[in-house]
């Protein structure tokens, strides 16, 4: 049976328009609580700038957490690769602890185990909770892309390592010139998932007292005490991260499928 036909088409319609439904919902239910009521939509636009620094604060949580948890994964990454059982077991128990530790956790325990505040000789500097939920983030981050440079390490057929060892290349040139060109295609598209989950993941920094897009959403329901106006901000949050996070989980798909035989 022809993969396009009546019998197949329809099935596969709700994944390839997952996007349009999700948006048209949204655009729906928009319409049933503002239409009816002006006050609510005088509201959302009257908080509508703290939203928007609000979500700015959300989004440097995750650039500097997948920044942070980049640099520390590859390093942990290559520890586990090495020869060494002394460096490749700290590494994998890392790896371990950190993947499967709940996220909620972590926050919590970096927002409490680092001091409010700092002692530089004289002067005391704050340490506030959103750098200690950025913390709190890039453990998680530092585990997997660990796992991803491990995998992408290991997707390398053994014949070409054979064959640069057979041209007296050392090991540390075959890392730099063959192996670590290719990792990095392979890597970029789990890489920029991770980052979208990284990104949704700063939800939580509200929890902890982040004043955050979530916080901010908090602050503006409880202020305006309007049953649709906390539907509306709520379901704008929604859309907030779904238009963040979509175009990277398509860049993604992309990537995907141009790295395909790489």
């Amino acid at each position: 049976m022809a993969i396009d036909s009546p019998a197949i088409a329809p099935l596969a319609w709700p994944r390839r328009h997952f996007g349009k439904v999700l948006l048209g919902l949204a655009t729906l239910s928009w319409l049933v609580y503002v239409a009816p009521h002006s006050p609510v939509l005088k509201a959302l636009l009257q908080w509508s700038p703290a939203l928007a620094a609000g979500f700015g604060q959300n989004i440097l949580i995750s650039l500097l957490a997948i920044g942070l948890g980049s640099v520390a994964g590859l390093l942990v990454g290559a520890m586990a690769l090495s020869p060494l059982r002394l460096l490749r077991w700290p590494a994998r128990i890392w790896v371990q602890v950190f993947r499967n530790a709940p996220w909620l956790v972590l926050i919590y325990f970096t927002t409490y185990v680092f001091p409010f505040e700092i002692r530089i000789g004289s002067t005391y500097v704050a340490f506030p909770d959103w750098i200690k939920v950025t913390l709190g983030l890039a453990l998680p981050a530092s585990a997997n892309v660990a796992e991803i440079f491990r995998g992408a390490i290991a997707s390398i057929p053994s014949t070409q390592w054979e064959a640069a060892r057979s041209l007296a290349f050392t090991r540390g040139q075959i890392f730099r010139s063959i192996i670590l060109p290719q990792c990095f295609k392979r890597m970029l598209p789990p890489w920029m998932n991770l980052y979208a989950v990284i990104t949704m993941g700063t939800a939580l920094a509200s929890l902890v007292g982040v004043h955050d897009v979530i916080d901010t959403a908090q602050i503006a329901s409880n202020t305006v005490n309007l049953t649709g106006f906390t539907v509306v901000i709520y379901l704008s949050l929604l859309v907030l991260f779904f238009a963040y996070c979509y175009p990277i989980s398509r860049l993604t798909q992309y990537l995907e499928r141009r790295y395909a035989f790489y």
